[in-house]
C-alpha cells in the first residue's frame, strides 16, 4: 500500500498510456479497417458496392474489379445516386487508404451504415494479389 500512495503519479501515468493504446480497439478498429480478404469475403458473399474515391486518373491506372470511381470531393453530391440500396455493405477504396477513412465518415452521414474503409487501400489490394482492373 506504500509503494501505491508513494508512486500515485506514476501509476495515473501508466494507466492513462494504456487506456489510449487501448482506445482504438475499443472504439471498434479505427485504425485498421476493412482487409483485402474481408473485402472479398463481403463482396462475394454480401454483394458489396465497392466505391473507388480517387481521383480520375488514378482510377483509370488501376482499381478493384467492377469498383464505381467517385472522387472524394463529389462523394456527397453521387454516391446516393450512384449505390441506391443503403442495406448493402459498401467498401470505400483509395490508393493508400487514408481518404477511403474520410469517405466513411461521409457515406455513414448519407445513411450507409455498413460503409467500411479498405485498410491500406489498393497497395494492400495488389499486396494481396487480388485482380486489378484498368480503364
Amino acid at each position: 500500500m506504500k509503494f501505491i500512495l508513494d508512486n500515485w503519479m506514476m501509476i495515473a501515468v501508466a494507466l492513462a498510456s494504456g487506456g489510449m493504446l487501448l482506445w482504438p480497439l475499443i472504439k471498434g478498429g479505427a485504425v485498421g479497417g476493412l482487409s483485402a480478404e474481408a473485402a472479398v469475403q463481403l463482396i462475394n458473399r454480401e454483394k458489396a458496392v465497392v466505391v473507388d474515391v480517387c481521383e480520375t486518373d488514378e482510377f483509370a491506372a488501376g482499381h478493384v474489379v467492377g469498383a464505381k470511381n467517385i472522387p472524394l470531393g463529389q462523394l456527397e453530391e453521387k454516391l446516393a445516386g450512384a449505390v441506391k440500396n443503403k442495406a448493402l455493405p459498401l467498401i470505400l477504396v483509395c490508393r493508400s487508404g487514408a481518404r477511403s477513412g474520410r469517405a466513411v465518415a461521409m457515406a455513414k452521414k448519407l445513411g450507409f451504415e455498413k460503409a467500411q474503409s479498405l485498410s491500406g487501400g489498393m497497395g494492400a489490394w495488389r499486396a494481396a494479389n487480388l485482380p486489378v482492373e484498368k480503364a
